[in-house]
């Protein structure tokens, strides 16, 4: 059951900065029992005979595990595999997150349906699998616990011009209503971003919480990366300015690694801490 090797469950480790993760981690000459937690089991097994033919040699192991954040019983049955299988996690990267303001502008969601999906998703469901987890977490010896945020998370920036980026995301529009769409990815990011916000705080209560037990607790903004979420192009973001998903997934690694472990209890950058 138990394994000598370091357990990591990395939920949302089929796709974007969380495929990036598992490949980072797995191209190291560190051994892992990388459990890759996903929606669908289906598209876990391909990620991993993907990453398989990129890097065929590794001592590192790869498996899946359905996580589902919006289930309760999909995240029971989650921790209950955990517990049985492997008996203790040594690191939870609460990777898994969602963007329904796309959803929102093309009418396909309310507004109501599109907030209350992106909190449930963001927060909700990282904080009960976070709680499911804690028991596991408790035996490890080196016990981690991840929370990827996003730099639009940082109410300390939301008066920042300076730059490019930072106009397009906290620029004002004209006067009159409705509001054009805005933002990095030409949408309007705002239950995605207050999702992340409170998503800070969720990493405060259990860096608080935790903090006797020897947990160390972050989260992790791993910057402007050309990923697909919210249905944006990648292409199109790398024009303005994103960069690689890959270096997301080598910082990601990089904590798991022990390299900011004088940052804990912080919304860390790859190079600075994040302000609230």
């Amino acid at each position: 059951m138990a394994s000598d090797k370091k357990i990591i469950l990395i939920t949302g480790g089929n796709t974007g900065i969380g495929f990036e993760a598992v490949k980072a981690l797995y191209k190291t000459d560190t051994p892992y029992e990388i459990v890759i937690g996903c929606r669908t089991v289906a598209k876990g097994e391909t990620a991993i005979e993907e990453l398989k033919k990129e890097v065929p040699q590794s001592p590192s192991t790869l498996s899946t595990l359905q996580v589902d954040l919006s289930s309760d019983e999909s995240l029971e049955k989650a921790a209950e595999t955990m517990t049985s299988k492997h008996g203790r996690i040594d690191t939870l990267i609460n990777n898994g997150g969602a963007a329904f303001d796309a959803e929102l502008e093309a009418k396909r969601m309310s507004m109501r349906e599109a907030y209350n999906k992106s909190w449930d998703t963001n927060v909700t469901g990282t904080h009960i699998l976070t709680t499911l987890a804690v028991p596991l977490l408790l035996k490890s010896t080196d016990p981690r616990l991840l929370f990827l945020t996003s730099g639009t998370s940082a109410l300390a920036e939301t008066e920042r011009l300076d730059l490019p980026a930072f106009v397009r995301l906290n620029g004002s529009p004209p006067a009159g209503w409705p509001k054009q769409p805005v933002g990095p990815t030409g949408l309007n990011v705002t239950a995605y971003r207050s999702s992340k916000t409170g998503l800070n705080m969720l990493m405060r209560e259990w860096h608080k919480i935790l903090l006797n037990d020897g947990v160390k607790v972050w989260c992790i903004s791993p910057g402007f990366l050309a990923t697909g979420l919210n249905g944006a192009n990648a292409e199109n973001l790398k024009k303005a300015g994103a960069r690689d998903p890959s270096l997301g997934g080598i910082f990601i690694k990089d904590v798991v690694q022990g390299k900011r472990d004088d940052h804990v209890g912080k919304a860390i950058r790859s190079d600075s801490i994040q302000p609230w």
